[in-house]
């Protein structure tokens, strides 16, 4: 059986690592917390990221990074998108030459402005997969029915990894398209915010439509197949997180539409919200390509602006009049 490091101990990393292994898989999970591995060595669960939930007794957990790569046919990143340069360079000194690298986080990196599987293969060079889908790790781990898509350079890949993740509870369809998924968190924020400010369900579905438009637009500036967004990794993950209240980003919105300040939303969480890194960065990249995306310009302003989150809304309604198409 191939040998799967997974990178990232965090809900999402924890219950992919255990559906591998509850596969006989031989995987090990990485994790930066000493806390973690203990806990999970000691209990038999993640109780920090995965209460509840019984791991297998063949998942290995470590906090050494070469000892969970170097022997590893595949690498399953599910690092958060600003911390994922920093690990990946003090772990590529350890990966083995064939090694494949399947990313399961999705957000834009700040700075670069590079998507998290661009990130990886700039700093690896090694073959790039994106696993991304409507998915919550609590619902996955309990083994609810999910589909997922698996985007891979190459179709044998694709259709090998396609092979190692699916079960009769997580359906995996493939395509070759990998950007999908990195701009749903920050609609998920605005729609977050929709419900705490109680604007109702018109307004939220008007920013679920209006939002896709926005990530539409920017993906096909960057050379993304327009099908890939009104699919799995497109349409169905952003619909899932902006409308879930197992979403940490619709969760961090809510709070802020409810006069929560940010600062306090994080602190209150260890689970990260990407969609508030990712709102800077995507409201910089709409800029860099062109691309008009107000929603996403809204966001950034409350968030790195302060805006209020009522103000922002009264821009949003009273914007020029315009064709939807």
């Amino acid at each position: 059986m191939s040998y799967i490091a997974v990178i990232g101990a965090g809900s999402w990393g924890t219950t992919l690592a255990s559906l591998l292994a509850e596969k006989e898989y031989d995987v090990s999970l990485w994790t930066f917390e000493k806390e973690i591995v203990e806990t999970v060595r000691n209990t038999g669960m993640n109780s920090v990221y995965l209460p509840d939930v019984y791991l297998p007794a063949n998942l290995k957990i470590t906090n050494d990074l070469e000892e969970a790569v170097k022997n590893s046919r595949y690498i399953l990143n599910v690092v958060p998108t600003q911390f994922t340069r920093a690990v990946f360079k003090n772990a590529i000194p350890y990966v083995p030459e064939n090694a494949v690298i399947i990313s399961a986080s999705k957000g834009i990196e700040q700075g670069t402005l590079l998507t998290v599987s661009s990130i990886l293969k700039e700093i690896t060079g090694h073959q790039i997969a994106v696993l991304s889908g409507p998915s919550f790790a609590k619902e996955v781990s309990r083994k609810l029915p999910t589909a997922v898509t698996l985007a891979a350079e190459k179709p044998d890949t694709g259709l090998i990894l396609q092979e190692i993740f699916n079960t009769h509870y997580f359906r995996v369809y493939t395509h070759n398209d990998m950007l999908g998924g990195a701009l749903k968190n920050v609609i998920a924020i605005a729609s977050g915010i929709s419900d705490g400010l109680g604007l109702g369900h018109d307004a939220r579905a008007a920013l679920i439509t209006r939002g896709l438009a926005e990530i539409v637009r920017l993906g096909q500036s960057l050379g993304a197949d327009e099908r890939t967004f009104f699919g799995l990794s497109g349409i169905g993950d952003l619909v899932l997180t902006c409308t879930g209240p197992l979403s940490r980003n619709y969760s961090v919105g809510m709070s802020l539409g409810q006069g929560m300040k940010l600062k306090e939303i994080l602190t209150a969480t260890k689970s990260v919200a990407e969609g508030v890194a990712t709102a800077l960065s995507a409201y910089e990249l709409s800029i860099k390509q062109g691309v008009e995306m107000p929603i996403v310009e809204q966001i950034y302003e409350v968030i790195y602006k302060e805006k209020s989150p009522a103000a922002a809304v009264t821009m949003l309604m009273n914007r020029t009049l315009k064709s939807e198409f």
